[in-house]
C-alpha cells in the first residue's frame, strides 16, 4: 500500500512517499481504509524519535483518522467491513490503510457523507484532549475565566469552543491576527497577543487584577511561567503540550503563594487507563458534533505526498485549526 514512510529519526523533510506492506489486523484489531488523517504535533515528535512511543522502523506516522472498515481481527464483533469509523492508532494513519485496536474506534452513522467523514478525522484528539482537560482535570465551573494559550491551533480552538459551552469567560492568546480571528469565530470573549507588550497586563485588562481561574497550555516554553503568574488564588494551570519546543521549569514558589495547581493532561493514557470515562466523553462530543454545536476548523487539506509539509507547518506554528491528509486526494 502507498504510505508516508519514516526510515530514520529526523525532521518531516526526511520522510518519503513509498510502499509498506498492507497491515493485517490481529485479535481485537480492525483495519481501516483511510479517508482522512489529521496532522498532529505528536506525529512530528514521533518522526523525530522524541515521542513517548517509538515504533519499529520503517513505519508510517499518523495517529488520528477516519475511514471505512476493510477487515476485522478475531474477537471483534462490534465493527464490520463497510462500517464508517473515526479513531486513533499508535501510528500508521498516513497511509492508504491503518490498523487500530477496536476499542479505539467509534462507529459513525452509515449515512455520514464524505465531507463529514473528513471533518471527523480532525475531531477526536483535539476535542477529546480539551474536554478531558477542562472537565476532568480542571473541573471547570460556569462563570470562571479561562486563558487559552496557542488558541489558534487545533487543541486551542477546541478549548475555546468547549470553554464557552461550559459557561466560561474565554481569553484567547494567539500569535497572529488570523489565529486570533479564528478564536473569536469560535466564541472567545477577548484575545491577546503574546508577542505584543506586557502579556500579564494584556490578560489583566480582560480578567481583572484577581487573574484567571484556568490556564490551558499546549505551548510550553517561556510563556508557561508568564501565564502561571496570571492565575488567581486557587487557579489551575493545565499542562497539555510543548509546541514551543521547550519544556519549561516552573518555580514551585508560584504554586505555593497563590495556592494554585499544576495539572498534567495526557489524553492518550487517559483513554487507555480509563476506557469507560473516555468513551462517555467521546459519546458526548460526537453528539454535539452531530448537532452542529461544535464546529472543527479545518484550514487546509493535503494529498499523501505532501504530508511532510503538513507536519512542517505544525512545527513552525503556521497552522490555523487542523490540517488533514487525504490519501485519495490527487497530487
Amino acid at each position: 500500500m502507498r504510505a508516508v514512510v519514516c526510515d530514520a529519526w529526523g525532521p518531516p523533510e526526511s520522510l518519503r512517499i513509498g510502499e509498506l506492506p498492507l497491515p493485517e489486523p490481529g485479535p481485537g484489531q480492525v483495519r481501516v481504509r483511510v479517508h482522512a488523517a489529521a496532522a498532529n504535533y505528536p506525529d512530528a515528535l514521533m518522526v523525530a524519535g522524541k515521542y513517548q512511543f517509538r515504533p519499529e522502523l520503517p513505519f508510517a506516522p499518523g495517529l488520528e483518522f477516519s475511514g471505512v472498515v476493510s477487515a476485522v481481527g478475531d474477537g471483534v464483533d462490534t465493527l464490520h467491513p463497510g462500517d464508517k469509523v473515526v479513531g486513533t492508532a499508535t501510528h500508521g494513519a498516513f497511509a492508504e490503510e491503518v490498523v487500530a485496536e477496536a476499542g479505539h474506534l467509534v462507529a459513525l452513522p452509515a449515512d455520514t457523507g464524505d465531507e463529514a467523514l473528513a471533518v471527523a478525522a480532525s475531531f477526536l484528539l483535539t476535542y477529546g484532549t480539551s474536554w478531558h482537560a477542562l472537565k476532568d482535570r480542571a473541573q471547570a465551573k460556569a462563570g470562571e475565566t479561562l486563558l487559552v494559550l496557542g488558541a489558534g491551533g487545533g487543541v486551542g480552538l477546541a478549548a475555546v469552543e468547549l470553554g464557552k459551552r461550559m459557561g466560561l469567560r474565554v481569553i484567547a492568546a494567539a500569535s497572529t491576527q488570523a489565529k486570533r480571528e479564528a478564536a473569536r469565530s469560535r466564541g472567545a470573549d477577548a484575545t491577546v497577543d503574546p508577542g505584543a507588550g506586557d502579556f500579564r497586563d494584556q490578560v489583566r485588562a480582560h480578567a481583572g487584577k484577581a487573574g484567571v481561574d484556568i490556564v490551558y497550555d499546549p505551548v510550553g516554553g517561556a510563556l508557561t511561567e508568564t501565564a502561571l503568574r496570571t492565575l488567581a488564588w486557587g487557579g489551575r494551570h493545565l499542562v497539555v503540550g510543548f509546541a514551543a519546543g521547550e519544556i519549561p521549569k516552573v518555580p514551585a514558589n508560584l504554586l505555593l503563594l497563590k495556592g494554585t495547581a499544576l495539572l498534567g493532561v495526557f489524553w492518550g493514557d487517559f483513554v487507555r487507563r480509563e476506557p469507560a470515562a473516555s468513551a462517555a466523553n467521546t459519546r458526548q462530543l460526537l453528539q454535539w458534533l452531530r448537532e452542529g454545536a461544535l464546529q472543527p476548523l479545518v484550514s487546509r487539506r493535503y494529498p499523501l505526498s505532501q504530508a511532510p509539509a503538513a507536519l512542517s507547518a505544525l512545527l513552525s506554528r503556521e497552522a490555523v485549526g487542523k490540517l488533514l491528509v487525504l490519501p485519495q486526494l490527487a497530487d
